[in-house]
């Protein structure tokens, strides 16, 4: 049990620091955090984005113990609510939580003592607010705050989504109390969203606490070997807690191996293990000293212990704010921690695919290659890491002394006359290509895409000699760091120039490019990862995956059975316009193209087929569909015969396929079709086309 409430006539700040000191034992609040203490205490609605570390839950849990009734945290990992509710247990707090993770004699000591009214902190999933007599259980026992916890996750189209986060604002009504919402990561359109989906009508009190972590070392590299590099790293700093973040599963199962086997206490962790497997590497993991757990990013969202010396990345991260929360979780208590993220062309192939074929709307997957640009921004940066980072969350800082760049500082050169050729070759093309292609055009690589659409004969063609694909390729990358051009997700990748752009198109603005970077990638690679299709076409290929994708949960079918990888690879290859040149891509049946032609060919073509007559549909692919669109267009000269004075006639659509399909060769075997007033009509002019040489 909690001490009595606290009454001062000092007023609530004397209350909530006499609290401070006789519950949590500390003398002083951390920065930031009194002043929505004070805000929570004084009854206002209040979101909170504070930097991980920052000491976001004391923000909830004193103001908890200073008011009557029950304060309902709703946090998404039961790890982190076992975790949180036995540290206030230690503390003399009467806390409980109602997971799918308690024993039953666990869940009866929580409804004594919510029934007795002692309780006064109660933890809950979100998955709870959707079981039958959870809003009346919260009625009976006086709920008289909701916090909530990670509150990002209420965002639809952010890393982190929890669909049952968007019953808290439904919750909040029903209820009529005040709701607090604390994360360490939101942008302003996350922030945005947060307030719409938990707020509603309520605009809350925001307070925006400092995203820097001063503790934290920042350091980039390129792809070089990566096992190597992670192994590396990790030997400098054996015996010391850390976590490396993967991008597949299989990569983190290898990784621990070869950690493991060079003598360090490492295991894995991803969303295909087991529910208890992953509980006893949480479990080892808070309890363990020195162990590195090699992860996905399943992992990590509630990790509370304080003393991760380090964190890497050995594959670049979803966004810069997934790479914010996941160096967040190294050096929480302080003391100073260093991280090491690794990169490459891949990682920016595989993450651009990612949100490709998303099922996100386009503007939504536009605003995602955005956030994918920033963080390429901060790969690729010209100055103190730390800069960069918090100018992304709205902040200034002055140069942190503690980042890679700070303690080598790269070789940066005036980069104006390369990027002016690139956005030369962007514009001149109709900002209709990806980078691939347009590369192609800089160096003067005569490929088939060139010569067909004439590109050779640009100005632009060949004036890019100077370097070479690979050190393009880096001059592009750069570019998008520094948010010049973005992917165009409606036009399958290709690159669109940003306002930023034009003054240095124009020559009226300069830019500076890392040479570093571009020396490097003159250096011959290993052998490039093997792709499905070349890079110009694999935002084509994504956004057809997207759109099976879709179609397949829609139907509840294995996606393969829309259509295999295959047959969209030929329609990559071979962009068919309309229903008879997708009829001829291999695995494109006639009930295939029937059923899914048209939603395809959208995806292709960025409209809508015309929509024919079932008739004519029928017809896709066949010779008889050609000759069915000739015998339309004579049709239409003869409508009111060959003078053009004749009564209007027509033959209708399946009396014209049946024409094209029987393909009579007489003109007693077309009156047999049309009957003798429309033979006489059109009769003839239908036997020459029937005639003609295919």
């Amino acid at each position: 049990m909690v001490p009595e409430t606290i009454r001062s006539p000092q007023g609530t700040m004397q209350k909530e620091q006499a609290l401070l000191s006789s519950v949590f034992g500390f003398d002083e609040f951390r920065p930031g955090q009194s002043e929505i203490v004070n805000a929570v205490s004084a009854g206002k609605n209040t979101l909170a984005i504070m930097p991980t570390g920052g000491g976001k839950s004391l923000c909830f849990q004193l103001p908890a113990l200073s008011r009557d009734g029950v304060t309902v945290v709703i946090s998404p990992l039961i790890a982190l609510m076992r975790d949180q509710v036995q540290a206030l247990r230690e503390l003399g707090v009467s806390a409980g939580a109602l997971t799918s993770g308690n024993t039953e004699q666990e869940t009866a000591d929580v409804f004594a003592a919510l029934d007795a009214g002692t309780l006064k902190l109660l933890y809950m999933a979100p998955e709870r607010l959707g079981a039958g007599g959870t809003l009346n259980m919260l009625r009976r026992i006086g709920v008289s705050m909701i916090a909530v916890d990670e509150a990002h996750c209420v965002s639809q189209w952010g890393h982190d989504f929890r669909p049952d986060y968007l019953r808290i604002g439904e919750l909040r009504d029903a209820l009529g109390v005040q709701l607090t919402a604390f994360t360490a990561t939101a942008d302003e359109e996350t922030r945005g969203e947060i307030i719409n989906r938990l707020f509603g009508d309520s605009t809350p009190e925001v307070f925006l606490h400092g995203f820097d972590r001063p503790n934290i070392h920042l350091a980039f590299d390129i792809k070089d070997s990566p096992r190597t590099q992670i192994m590396n790293f990790a030997a400098a700093r054996k015996g010391q807690s850390g976590i490396v973040y993967c991008a597949s599963r299989a990569k983190t199962e290898g990784l621990s191996k070869a950690l493991n086997d060079a003598g360090h206490s490492a295991c894995f962790y991803h969303g295909g293990m087991d529910a208890q497997d992953r509980r006893d590497v949480e479990a080892r993991f808070q309890r363990e000293d020195g162990l590195i757990v090699v992860a996905t990013v399943a992992f990590g969202m509630g990790v509370d212990k304080p003393d991760i010396r380090w964190v890497a990345h050995a594959d670049l991260p979803k966004s810069i704010e997934g790479y914010y929360q996941e160096i967040g979780r190294a050096g929480r208590d302080g003391a100073p921690a260093e991280t090491l993220t690794l990169f490459g062309p891949e990682d920016i192939r595989l993450r651009r695919t990612q949100i490709d074929e998303g099922l996100a709307p386009m503007e939504r997957r536009a605003a995602d290659h955005a956030r994918l640009n920033a963080l390429l921004g901060l790969c690729e940066a010209l100055k103190c890491r730390r800069t960069t980072l918090l100018n992304y969350f709205g902040e200034t800082s002055e140069p942190c002394g503690k980042c890679d760049l700070c303690d080598s500082p790269p070789t940066v050169v005036d980069g104006t006359e390369s990027v002016r050729k690139a956005l030369s070759a962007i514009l001149r093309t109709g900002e209709y290509f990806g980078a691939g292609h347009l590369i192609d055009i800089l160096v003067g690589n005569m490929t088939d895409k060139v010569r067909e659409r004439g590109h050779d004969a640009l100005p632009t063609f060949a004036v890019g000699k100077n370097l070479n694909k690979r050190q393009w390729q880096a001059v592009f990358r750069q570019m998008m760091g520094h948010d010049l051009v973005r992917p165009d997700p409606e036009r399958h990748g290709a690159l669109r120039m940003t306002e930023p752009a034009r003054p240095i198109l124009r020559g009226e603005a300069t830019i500076e490019l890392r040479q570093d970077t571009i020396n490097r990638a003159a250096a011959k690679r290993g052998p490039a990862v093997k792709a499905l299709v070349s890079e110009e076409n694999m935002p084509l290929m994504s956004a057809l995956k997207a759109k099976r994708r879709a179609l397949s949960e829609a139907a509840g079918l294995p996606a393969y059975m829309i259509f295999n990888d295959r047959t969209l690879i030929e329609m990559t290859e071979t962009r068919p316009k309309n229903r008879d040149e997708m009829a001829r891509v291999g695995g494109v049946g006639a009930k295939k193209l029937d059923s899914y032609g048209d939603a395809f060919l959208e995806v292709i073509n960025g409209a809508e087929p015309i929509d024919d007559h079932p008739s004519r549909k029928k017809l896709a692919g066949r010779a008889a569909g050609t000759v069915y669109d000739r015998l339309l267009e004579i049709q239409a000269d003869l409508t009111r015969g060959r003078e053009g004075l004749d009564k209007p006639m027509s033959c209708s659509a399946g009396t014209l396929a049946k024409v094209a399909s029987q393909r009579p060769t007489n003109i007693d075997a077309m009156a047999r079709i049309l009957g003798d007033k429309k033979t006489e009509r059109f009769g003839q002019a239908f036997l020459e086309v029937l005639s003609a040489p295919e």
